[in-house]
């Protein structure tokens, strides 16, 4: 199993697959299969009964899982996908080495 280096609220644009090309932000990361759901991308819909949460019943759109290779991250300098790096920093406040995620296409921090 891979590190899913991605995190929730990430901008990331679609590259692969029937929305190729749309952009949002991820709303939920699933480690263990390696998707996630990312706003507004691969809707699906769904017929429910009516409930006390939606008590009209019908039809719902509901966003449904890809896979993390079918993402990448958006660089926030440039605008334009990315794959992502680690760069090992000191603390300034604390002294202590953290690991920051950095875009590879401009190498600025994310």
């Amino acid at each position: 199993m891979d590190r899913i280096n991605l995190r929730k609220n990430d901008k990331v644009k679609v590259i692969a697959g029937n929305d190729n090309g749309a952009t949002g932000r991820i709303l939920k990361i699933f480690k263990k299969t390696n998707r996630v759901i990312v706003e507004g991308v691969n809707l699906r819909k769904r017929h429910t009964k009516p409930n006390q949460a939606n008590p009209q019943g019908g039809i719902i759109e509901k966003e449904a899982p890809i896979h993390v290779s079918n993402v990448m991250i958006i660089d926030a300098k440039t605008g334009e996908p990315s794959r992502l790096g680690g760069k090992l920093i000191v603390d300034e406040k604390t002294g202590k080495e953290k690991v920051v995620r950095i875009s590879v296409k401009s190498g600025e921090m994310i």
